[in-house]
């Protein structure tokens, strides 16, 4: 079943859940115990949440893109570069998150093998919001690769930032700076890579492949990268 993100009830549960992940994990322990202090019925709860806690997880880490992509709505961008754009909403998905400890057994949780597909979803999903509400109009193979390479980006920088003691997370802020700038890097020897003119045969055959990739439209498979069918 699919539901809203805004959900009063979903919300309602996942409130009630945050204090016990802390101790219990995304498990079930924390799903019957958030129930019981929601007081919802739990038949209700797991129409909500048919996989239990799994589901409570993902509508966190939802809750955090949506957070950040209103946040960017908000943001004055109109005199940053485009890497500093990213750079920001990468440090607003972080900002917005208010329980730390709920994400680091959320990444323990997606990093199990069975749960490695959810985990994969869910960054490509906040990928995906960032380049989204930054204004991304690549319908090519550019929205699959702008997307992959962010996903690398932001991975990265969670799993540091769960280590960071700094203050202030300056070191996760140097951090961000130093990925976006392999980025760029690479970006940039790309394009020198296509500019010569003894791969030009090679350049050209590969152009020519990944013209017919197309961005998914709206009416296209939910299975696919990038659109996001809630498993709750």
């Amino acid at each position: 079943m699919t539901n809203a993100p805004n959900d009063p009830t979903l919300d309602h549960l996942l409130d009630a859940a945050l204090p016990h992940v802390a101790f219990d994990g995304w498990s079930p322990a924390t799903f019957e115990a958030a129930v019981a202090d929601a007081g919802i019925d739990p038949a209700v709860a797991k129409t909500l949440c048919p996989r239990g806690a799994t589901g409570l997880a993902i509508a966190y880490h939802q809750r955090g893109d949506a957070a950040m992509v209103e946040a960017l709505a908000k943001a004055d961008l109109r005199d940053m570069r485009f890497r500093d754009k990213v750079a920001h909403a990468i440090r607003l998905r972080l900002t917005v998150i208010d329980d730390k400890e709920a994400v680091r057994r959320g990444t323990t949780l997606f990093a199990l093998p069975h749960m490695a597909a959810d985990g994969a979803k869910l960054i490509w999903g906040t990928a995906d919001a960032i380049w989204t509400a930054l204004g991304d109009t690549s319908r090519d193979v550019n929205w699959y690769t702008k997307r992959m390479t962010l996903s690398g980006v932001y991975s990265a920088v969670v799993l540091y930032w769960l280590g960071d003691d700094s203050v202030d997370i300056q070191a996760t802020d140097a951090f961000i700076d130093r990925r976006i700038d392999n980025v760029m890097q690479f970006e940039k020897l790309k394009a020198q890579v296509k500019s010569n003119p003894l791969l030009k045969p090679l350049t050209g055959t590969l152009d020519r492949m990944m013209a017919s990739v197309k961005a998914p439209g709206a009416a296209a498979d939910p299975n696919l990268p990038g659109m996001w069918r809630d498993p709750r």
